[in-house]
């Protein structure tokens, strides 16, 4: 069973080195292999691809030895682990605002004693049934991870009840969503106190946790202990790439109309 980047980075104290998609390229995942990422965010919350996408996704980033860690939208149980039998290495949920959500997912995605995920063994994470024996269960809850959002004034007030479920390995701080919803509680709390109250109560059970950010506000969290780190992505390479574009046009042809 392949053994996760991220998870093994954690257990050693150290940062995970994860990027960011949202599309459907495939090289991607070999440049950020080649390139010395752990894992690829694949956000398929906010963006979709359908399951045969997803499932050539999941089999390549087997291929290169990159963790995927793919955000789901809501979805019921079977329908969650269906992405951790194509391969993921872990997930990510949205809205996770008390502990009792926090649970319900890990019901879902962990197997016994920790969770109650069915049992196949005939998916990519374990090898098509070659890597399904009896340990499968087992090596399965160790080399998976899960990682839930904090992104409302509710769930950082219960991150420490979060934290402490068992099975959550990490929380992830969603600055935007965290951000709007603080706007309308104003006085109440503010972004730089939310994620130091986040970051203390990750620490305190021992859980990951991190915030995704340009690079002034990486560092910042890195400084603060945070693991999960989030730096790259295809759709800002896009926008950074046209506008280098752009400007190369303006310049060489300054003197023509568009």
């Amino acid at each position: 069973m392949r053994v996760s980047k991220t998870l093994a980075k954690l257990r050693a104290g150290r940062a995970v080195r994860i990027c960011g998609l949202g599309h459907f390229v495939p090289a991607f995942l070999r440049h950020a292999a080649h390139l010395g990422f752990d894992c690829v965010w694949l956000d398929l919350e906010h963006r979709s691809m359908d399951q045969r996408e997803l499932q050539s996704l999941l089999t390549l980033s087997h291929l290169v030895d990159i963790d995927m860690m793919v955000r789901v939208p809501l979805v019921d149980g079977a329908q969650l682990y269906r992405v951790l039998e194509d391969g993921a290495a872990g997930m990510m949920f949205p809205l996770v605002n008390t502990p009792e959500r926090a649970r319900q997912i890990v019901q879902a995605v962990k197997f016994p004693p920790i969770g109650s995920r069915g049992m196949d063994g005939a998916g990519l994470d374990g090898d098509y049934f070659l890597d399904a024996g009896e340990n499968y269960a087992e090596n399965v809850n160790r080399q998976t991870f899960v990682v839930v959002q904090i992104e409302t004034p509710q769930a950082v007030e219960n991150a420490a009840a979060i934290a402490a479920v068992d099975g959550v390995d990490g929380l992830f701080i969603g600055p935007s969503d965290l951000s709007l919803r603080l706007r309308h509680h104003p006085g109440e709390l503010d972004l730089d106190t939310a994620i130091d109250r986040v970051a203390a109560a990750a620490k305190r059970h021992g859980k990951a946790w991190g915030v995704p950010g340009d690079v002034a506000l990486t560092a910042g969290i890195h400084a603060k202990g945070a693991q999960l780190l989030v730096q790259g992505s295809e759709f800002m390479a896009f926008i950074a790439e046209l506008r280098r574009g752009r400007e190369v046009f303006d310049e060489l042809l300054a003197g023509e109309s568009s």
